[in-house]
């Protein structure tokens, strides 16, 4: 259903092998079958090439299927490429209109809205120009303006918003936050998982043009984020001798996962505890010893940082190899993909140290929400309590 029960989109793409045995034959998607409920927002997430670009396409009629059967019910508008049906030689108020019949909007209803369409996409002072003179980004914003006020029952929306600046994209996203609350209808495509989370209760992660998990967002981000992690349980540190490495008094050996949680190793979920454990070899006894691990932004700016001084005062290592565990009890991190690195020290100076041991990726979690809240800056959620009295 997309409109209204019983009314469905119904997809099913089946396909038959070649008969020439010189031809290799490429589905774009195969056996893939859906139905989406009126006003639900969906997000559509993959990888390059797993076939959601093509998916919208057959949605919005622009391809048809080589087999199969697609049932939409209601006025459908799409935004799948910059630009989509302006012509560069027109000015911007004349591919407005083009634009918005393009889409099925009648003339009137393009007046109606034409100053809100307008004010939308912030471009009053070049309506009466060329688009071909326009930027990306401000193709990208009068053609989604277009799109987002056609007030259609189904939106379909590609990874565009890329194009935009971050304000423009919150915008977009407030956009269809309130097309979706109207009771329409919101398929969007985005390598954005904040972005689906924020807008999406449900997503559809395709894997090689086929559906791999259908559900409820936070658990198919979840699980998509866990196939893209590139990073094993263990992590061995590299020893390269041309630094001197081998010739200091200790070296860092390793860092291993540890949670037990069916989860990605290095995945955490907002709020929730992290350990792993970090494996050193002493090649003599060494006094005063430090382990130090630091917390790293996205941006690559240090957020944080903590040393076993404060747990372990005064350690002494023996020659041989030595385990500590590091346990974060709770670990308020927004939404975000975090470094971490890792030091050793004694009392003969740094030992070893590895800026970029290893990334943490902290996923979206419903508590985690208010963190989006405009207003909020920063990365780190301190534990901070507001009581009225």
């Amino acid at each position: 259903m997309l409109a209204a029960a019983p009314k469905r989109v119904w997809t099913r793409l089946a396909g038959h092998g070649s008969s020439d045995p010189s031809q290799e034959d490429f589905w774009a998607l195969r056996d893939v079958s859906f139905e989406i409920p009126q006003g639900e927002a969906v997000g559509i997430i993959g990888r390059n090439g797993a076939g959601k670009s093509t998916l919208l396409k057959l949605l919005s009629r622009i391809t048809e299927p080589t087999t199969g059967r697609i049932e939409v019910e209601g006025r459908l508008a799409s935004l799948l490429e910059v630009g989509t049906g302006f012509h560069p030689e027109l000015t911007g108020r004349e591919n407005i209109y083009l634009n918005g019949a393009i889409l099925g909007m009648t003339r009137l209803e393009i007046k109606r809205r034409f100053d809100a369409i307008v004010a939308f996409a912030e471009v009053e002072q070049f309506l009466d120009i060329p688009v071909k003179h326009y930027s990306s980004g401000m193709y990208m914003r009068l053609a989604f303006s277009v799109a987002a006020h056609l007030e259609p029952e189904i939106l379909v929306v590609d990874e565009v918003l890329a194009v935009g600046d971050l304000e423009f994209q919150k915008k977009c996203l407030g956009k269809m936050e309130d097309v979706s609350h109207g009771g329409r209808t919101v398929l969007f495509v985005s390598h954005n998982m904040d972005a689906i989370l924020r807008l999406c209760p449900s997503a559809i992660h395709l894997v090689k043009g086929g559906v791999a998990n259908f559900g409820p967002a936070p658990s198919v981000v979840a699980k998509y984020l866990a196939s893209q992690s590139h990073q094993p349980p263990r992590i061995d540190f590299p020893r390269n001798s041309s630094d001197g490495a081998l010739r200091r008094a200790a070296v860092l050996l390793s860092a291993e996962w540890t949670r037990t949680e069916n989860q990605a190793p290095w995945t955490v979920s907002y709020g929730k505890e992290i350990s792993f454990v970090i494996t050193l070899e002493c090649h003599e006894p060494i006094r005063t010893v430090e382990l130090g691990v630091a917390l790293y932004a996205p941006t690559g700016t240090e957020i944080a940082s903590s040393t076993s001084a404060l747990s372990l005062p005064n350690l002494e290592l023996s020659r041989g190899v030595h385990h500590f565990r590091v346990a974060y009890r709770t670990l308020k991190l927004v939404p975000h993909t975090y470094g971490f690195g890792i030091g050793l020290r004694s009392s003969s100076g740094m030992e070893d140290y590895h800026p970029k041991a290893f990334s943490l990726d902290v996923l979206q979690s419903t508590e985690s929400s208010v963190t989006k809240a405009d207003g909020f800056l920063g990365y780190v959620v301190p534990d901070v309590d507001y009581v009225h009295f």
